[in-house]
């Protein structure tokens, strides 16, 4: 199944345009939840784009996320989709104890790499327990590749 085509914002768009963005691959995927972050070198963090259905307590905590922390940011410095089932009952150590907040379960979240330069990170979640499919995860990882450019570092 193919995601629908998702106009990519330029690298000059208004946040509005990345919110947009992210509603569209929210519903691609049949999820609930999403965020976008942008890499900035300066700091080694990962700065917040745009959200969906992330509960405003979380706000401040996934403002700025250090590469290595967290879901974002563990698929950030891997270079590579971190998928966990049912984050509620995960003891990887991949989640933060505060990602339980979101009440999502199924999670899935990917770099935004062009080439090997990291541009930032593109995740969703479900409120189900679920699986993503290696088909999916290809997708949201070409998704991502393909906004890479529009995501530049700051």
């Amino acid at each position: 199944m193919n995601a629908p085509a998702v106009p990519l914002p330029s690298s000059t768009s208004a946040e509005a345009d990345w919110s947009q963005l992210l509603d569209n691959v929210v519903a691609a995927f049949d999820c609930t939840t999403g965020t976008l972050h942008r890499y900035d070198p300066v700091d080694n963090h990962l700065k917040l784009v745009a959200s969906r259905r992330i509960p405003e307590v979380l706000i401040p905590v996934i403002q700025s996320i250090p590469v290595g922390k967290g879901i974002a940011g563990a698929a950030a410095e891997r270079r590579a989709p971190v998928e966990i089932c049912n984050l509620q009952t995960d003891t990887s150590g991949v989640a933060k104890p505060g990602a339980k907040q979101t009440q999502v379960q199924g999670s899935l979240a990917v770099p935004v790499l062009d080439g090997d330069r990291l541009c930032g990170t593109l995740g969703i979640g479900k409120m189900i327990p679920y699986d993503f499919t290696e088909e999916e995860k290809s997708r949201l990882m070409k998704l991502a590749s393909d906004i890479s450019r529009n995501l530049l570092p700051s």
